[in-house]
């Protein structure tokens, strides 16, 4: 017997809930680790639910010469996809996902290659659910790729642009059915920027969402020269980018960090003037205080303590205590535009977690090591085919 689900977007075909473990032949494909580059395997099988995802009414006109121009591009792609909300366990991978259609005011993009945030994890547990897009879903906010259609409505880009962008203009309002972890994604074009020269398509990938709320967040504390600042999870994707900005960007006097033992000589490399082991020691209990605390973490009980009288206090996760606040990133290229001269300078710098890139059969291995809270900069999906 086999359910069919009807939504305003989509037309999915779910057949019995039978786990089949099918065998796929991947390439070896080359990773690039820091600086050196090494041979690995993909994994030869795992769990399979074909979902079969086919675009009803996305677009909101025809893919005509008037939407887009006529470039071959297939009308099925490989995704990860989930068709409902859980654990790692419910992604599925799909070879037979429809290609978005496009919309005026965006471009397509080959995806060369995508990264995780926290965001994606807490989004497939349904965290989010009142506020998402329909299931199923093909998850992934941050994207680095080459456009290869543009919509009538496209004034700057073009065809064979390299570019990169945070895809969902606000983070938990309506993000994207078609996400990033996918061949093919569909993006407004006022979310992209040009992939800085000196960045390869993963480091790129590992940008957008987190510099954006690293920037977004700095702005919103008033923060400007001269100011200190604590971060804590200095080294984690949103905290390492943090550092770099209030430094090299805003020009803070004095930069502060959290991280474990092990990670405190990148965040002195990121351009930390003290880099406090949260293990050994309780920032809290520093006696200078901070203009700003950046909680990348979810302790604003404890960065309250840590803030002046006067200052502001950032919570990105976890319970707020005031005078903390929160806010949640809206994405924009116009912030990646401004931040590119700062990235192709060398003066701020990608982060890619050591463990990758991940290859893409292995996305849910990606989602479970983010899931650990331990990543060093951001986890990376690279090459998507």
């Amino acid at each position: 017997m086999k359910a069919t689900l009807l939504t305003p977007q989509l037309r999915t075909a779910i057949s019995p809930p039978l786990s089949i473990s099918l065998s796929f032949a991947f390439p070896e494909h080359r990773r690039k680790l820091s600086t050196s580059f090494i041979l690995r395997g993909a994994p030869s099988s795992f769990s399979y639910l074909p979902l079969r995802v086919s675009a009803n009414s996305q677009a909101a006109a025809p893919a005509s010469a008037q939407t887009a121009k006529a470039t071959a591009v297939p009308s099925e792609m490989k995704a990860w996809v989930y068709g409902e909300y859980g654990g790692v366990d419910v992604l599925k991978f799909d070879e037979k996902v429809a290609v978005p259609q496009l919309k005026e005011d965006q471009v397509l993009i080959k995806v060369v290659a995508a990264a995780l945030n926290p965001v994606d994890a807490k989004r497939r547990q349904g965290k989010f659910k009142a506020t998402d897009s329909p299931l199923p879903t093909v998850p992934g906010y941050d994207v680095a790729g080459v456009v290869v259609k543009v919509g009538s409505e496209v004034k700057e880009l073009k065809e064979g642009d390299e570019v990169y962008g945070n895809i969902n203009e606000k983070a938990l309002e309506g993000p994207k059915q078609f996400g990033s972890l996918a061949e093919y994604t569909a993006v407004e074009e006022k979310l992209l920027a040009l992939k800085p020269k000196n960045l390869d398509f993963a480091q790129a990938a590992g940008l957008p969402l987190a510099i954006e709320t690293a920037y977004e967040g700095l702005e919103r504390t008033g923060f400007s020269a001269g100011k200190s600042i604590l971060v804590l999870n200095g080294a984690g994707g949103v905290g390492s980018l943090v550092i770099q900005l209030a430094k090299q960007v805003f020009g803070a006097s004095k930069v502060a960090a959290t991280s474990s033992t092990g990670k405190l000589e990148l965040l002195k490399s990121l351009g930390a003037d003290l880099a406090i082991d949260y293990t050994k020691e309780n920032f809290e209990d520093l006696p200078e205080k901070f203009d700003v605390v950046y909680d990348a973490i979810g302790q604003c009980d404890r960065a309250v303590k840590a803030v002046k009288e006067s200052g502001s206090v950032v919570a990105l996760t976890g319970a707020v205590t005031p005078p903390g606040f929160r806010f949640v990133v809206t994405s924009n290229g116009e912030v990646l535009k401004k931040l590119n001269p700062y990235l192709e300078g060398g003066k701020v710098k990608p982060v890619v977690d050591p463990k990758g890139p991940f290859l893409f059969p292995q996305v849910a291995e990606a989602f479970s090591y983010i899931e650990t809270n331990r990543a060093v900069g951001k986890v990376v999906i690279h090459p998507i085919p």
